[in-house]
Order: C-alpha cells, then sequence, then structure tokens
C-alpha cells in the first residue's frame, strides 16, 4: 500500500511539473526581452568631459549595467573619437531598453529615427527612469549620422578644459527655441568643464548600448 501511495505521489508530482513548464512557456515567463540600451543614470560630476577616454566611458556603461544584473553583455558609450566613430561600436542591433521596449531595430533605424519610436519616454536609465529635463543633454561627439564631430569630443573623453567643447544630443522631444531637438547631435557644449556641461541643460550623462 505504501510503494502504491508513493507512486501515486510521484506520478503527481510529475503531471504538475510538465503541466508548470507548458503554461511557462503559453505565458511566455522568459519576461521582456533584455536590457540592451540606456542613458546613464549618473553624470561625469567633477571629471566633466574626462571620462577615461573610451575606456573609461565603456566600465562606466558597464558598472551600471552590473548593478541593475544586465552586465553579461559586452557595454559599449555612444562616444564618437577620432580613432573610431559611435555608430562602429555598438553592434547592428536590435535595442532594448529597461522596461523591454525595442528603442531602434537596427543602425539605420537609430540614426534615421533616435532612441524614440515616437515617445521620448522610452529613453530610459538602467534603472527605468526617464533623464531629467534639467540634464537632457548627452554626451556623444557625433553627428546626426553617428560620425565624429571633429573637434568636439574633449580630446577624445580625456579632458575637463574650459577651452574645448563636447557634441552632445537630446535625450527627449522637448524644444529650446533655435536648437533642434536631435538626439545625439544637437548642440555644442559651453566647455568640457563640469559646470560648461551643465550651462546648456547638462550633466556629463553618456548613452550606453550592449554590442550585438
Amino acid at each position: 500500500m505504501k510503494n502504491f501511495v508513493f507512486c501515486c505521489l510521484v506520478s503527481c508530482l510529475l503531471l504538475l511539473g510538465a503541466c508548470g513548464s507548458d503554461d511557462e512557456e503559453a505565458s511566455g515567463i522568459d519576461g521582456p526581452d533584455p536590457l540592451s540600451f540606456f542613458v546613464t543614470s549618473v553624470g561625469s560630476g567633477a571629471a566633466g568631459g574626462n571620462y577615461g577616454g573610451l575606456a573609461g566611458a565603456d566600465e562606466l556603461c558597464r558598472s551600471l549595467a552590473e548593478a541593475v544584473g544586465a552586465d553579461s553583455r559586452l557595454w559599449r558609450a555612444y562616444l564618437s573619437t577620432r580613432a573610431r566613430d559611435a555608430r562602429d561600436r555598438i553592434g547592428v542591433g536590435p535595442w532594448y531598453n529597461a522596461d523591454g521596449v525595442m528603442i531602434a531595430s537596427d543602425l539605420d533605424d537609430l540614426h534615421a529615427e533616435g532612441p524614440f519610436l515616437g515617445n521620448p519616454t522610452e529613453v530610459l536609465d538602467e534603472n527605468g527612469e526617464p533623464v531629467p529635463v534639467l540634464e537632457h543633454d548627452i554626451v556623444t561627439g557625433s553627428l546626426v549620422d553617428g560620425t565624429l564631430a571633429e573637434g568636439r569630443t574633449c580630446s577624445d573623453w580625456t579632458s575637463d578644459s574650459a577651452d574645448e567643447v563636447a557634441q552632445v544630443g537630446h535625450s527627449d522631444l522637448a524644444t529650446i527655441p533655435g536648437v533642434p531637438s536631435i538626439w545625439n547631435s544637437a548642440h555644442e557644449s559651453a566647455s568640457c568643464t563640469e559646470e560648461g556641461l551643465a550651462e546648456r541643460l547638462g550633466s556629463g550623462r553618456i548613452y550606453c548600448f550592449a554590442v550585438r
């Protein structure tokens, strides 16, 4: 009798496990697409435009991704230098924000439409929070097509000089009189100092992409 009861229990557990697997597969329990794009939740602070070069900027992206459990991918900062254009550093897409929403399907989509798909609220930091309006200048050193904005990279992201500038984009669709709202190339900063990046509504935040 005991053996019979034991066998029945085992059979029931196996059936429940099978049902659970079917339910998980049917409901898509794997969840949304993993994070592969974000704006940094922190700026550069007193370092201004000196991120320690591309290596330092990439490490900032990786460390913030690690804090939210998304560091298993290769993260790259969307920054151009004299050696390499930002668009050539980030893979081919697609990319998804912290809410699992696809912000661009490929490089052409990204540079034609920007990471908005018609909705600026999709541009989020790694925690899923939007960028404050007063910090919407995002450092890129790039032109609209993702190539180098010559002379606007804070010496390839190694300088916090008051005599240099950075090209920045807008993380939202808000407009400022006389300034185009372009996600990666709206205008230049006042300088590469902390104050210079803040003067025109920025804090030294950067875009981060997982290479796909």
